[in-house]
């Protein structure tokens, strides 16, 4: 039985680090969407490595594109 119960060991030590690397892909991904909607990209990767997908699905859904305050200010 020790084999077993070793074999069951590895593969849950797999799937936590194959989950581990999913979670800060997407919170990678999510900074650069956010920067790509003028956003703070390391506040989105921060965020998304506490909320993950909920996190994405707020990002794309909610916010749109911000213009940058050069093109937003009117001469005075």
């Amino acid at each position: 039985m020790p084999p077993i119960l070793f074999a069951v060991d590895v593969i849950t030590v797999d799937l936590a680090q194959s989950y581990a690397v999913g979670w800060g892909t997407l919170a990678l991904l999510n900074a650069g969407i956010a920067q790509g909607k003028n956003r703070s990209g390391l506040n989105w990767f921060l965020l998304s490595l506490l909320l993950g997908p909920i996190a994405t699905f707020c990002l794309v859904a909610f916010f749109e594109k911000r213009l940058p305050a050069a093109l937003t200010e009117r001469p005075a």
